[in-house]
């Protein structure tokens, strides 16, 4: 006999009311319906669905009052899904790292000194962080070389302006 357990996925609903459950084992189906955005019905059967899987367990408090507590094996479906978010996270973060690297590498063989950052989020502050390491100043307003991203890559944009 397989003495491994077989792996269960566990649904985006079912994490989210396991993560909920984990902060406030005293809230109740309604409450769970109102912060998930999903019926009251389907958070039962979801709740019923995670204590079959042995994640939740329910102790009654009064005839009216339920806790709902995670069991080991629900915190390590918490935390295995928090330690997989942050593997992923960083290897996201590594690729568009090294993207910059490349992009800074190129502007840095082509004699570029000043460039201008397009954008504001946190794949343009990666890059931002890259050319002050390698130690391009940053431009506050657009001039010759302009630096934006686009959905898979850095993109260089040299502007030409008359006269230059």
């Amino acid at each position: 006999m397989n003495s491994q357990v077989p792996s269960q996925d566990v649904k985006p609903q079912e994490y989210e009311l396991l993560n909920a459950i984990a902060q406030d084992s005293m809230i109740t189906q309604a409450g769970l319906s109102a912060r998930l955005g999903i019926a009251v019905g389907s958070v039962n059967w979801y709740i019923k669905r995670l204590i079959n899987r042995g994640y939740v367990k329910v102790s009654h408090l009064d005839r009216t009052r339920l806790k709902y507590d995670l069991t080991p094996e629900g915190m390590q479906v918490l935390t295995r899904r928090a330690l997989q978010y942050m593997k992923s996270s960083l290897q996201v973060y590594r690729e568009w790292r090294e993207k910059a690297k490349r992009v800074v590498g190129e502007l840095k063989a082509k004699g570029v000194q000043c460039v201008f950052l397009d954008g504001d989020d946190e794949i343009m502050d990666i890059l931002r962080l890259t050319c002050i390491e390698a130690g391009l100043l940053l431009e506050d307003k657009p001039g010759r070389w302009v630096l934006r991203h686009g959905l898979q890559d850095y993109l260089i944009v040299e502007e030409t302006h008359e006269g230059d």
